[in-house]
């Protein structure tokens, strides 16, 4: 892998929340968003002509609380959810997660460390203060789904989570490429976990640029260190696009 190329003012780009703009804390509540995050993005949306939306795992509703008083374009909960760049949401409809979610709750009871995260379509099991009850998560978490196709599982950095089947990163990316403005752009894409490899999967053969965050296998051609990187690239790539209007004025 190399490092990502120049960041080109025909660029679409998405980013990752979680373990790429910010590093991942023990609880999904307890992540520090840094300071100077919030206006560096908000540069970077104006100077690609709005082309540029958040892709995660979390609620669209808990990324705005983040970033506030950022709005992004934005999907959430890996697909489930989409804000278009014009802020119209399209949400799939919430499953019936009560066995899923009283399964969850059930074992966290039994073990600490655990955590359940409620979403608006899904439940992720976090195990990252107790590690060690890895399989023991994953068992339970397959148990819930078992004959019922229209969940699937999905297993990031310490968490297993049950979603709706169909929808990912790669869907979410792709319908943001037919609209306004990220149509007819090259897409970029920042992720550092398992479930972000879905949009690695479409960019590159658009001709785009996939980049892994942190260490591990993937499809990415190109490699961040860590969240700290990624800020220094997208810094090096506002100042870079924000030169020729500089010099133009």
């Amino acid at each position: 892998m190399q490092l990502p190329p120049r960041l080109t003012p025909d660029a679409a780009l998405f980013l990752d929340f979680d373990g790429t703009l910010v590093a991942i804390a023990d609880t999904p509540e307890a992540v520090e968003v840094p300071t100077a995050l919030v206006p560096l993005l908000h540069d970077l949306h104006g100077l690609l002509g709005g082309a540029l939306a958040v892709v995660s795992g979390r609620q669209i509703d808990v990324l705005d609380r983040f970033l506030a008083p950022l709005r992004l374009p934005a999907a959430g909960e890996h697909g489930v959810q989409r804000r278009s760049a014009e802020g119209h949401i399209d949400e799939q409809r919430a499953p019936d997660l009560t066995l899923i979610l009283e399964s969850a709750n059930e074992l966290a009871r039994v073990h600490e460390g655990l955590l359940v995260e409620r979403k608006h379509a899904a439940v992720a099991l976090h195990y990252r203060m107790a590690p060690q009850l890895e399989a023991v998560c994953r068992d339970a978490m397959a148990r819930a789904i078992n004959g019922q196709p229209q969940f699937e599982l999905l297993h990031g950095k310490f968490v297993f989570e049950v979603k709706p089947a169909g929808v990912n990163k790669g869907t979410a990316i792709t319908a943001f490429m037919r609209e306004e403005p990220f149509a007819g752009r090259v897409p970029v894409f920042a992720g550092d976990d398992t479930t972000d490899e879905t949009g690695f999967a479409i960019v590159q053969p658009l001709g785009g640029v996939a980049i892994k965050v942190g260490s591990g296998p993937s499809q990415a051609l190109h490699r961040l260190d860590s969240p700290r990187a990624v800020y220094e690239w997208l810094v090096q790539a506002r100042d870079l696009l924000a030169e020729p209007r500089k010099n133009a004025s």
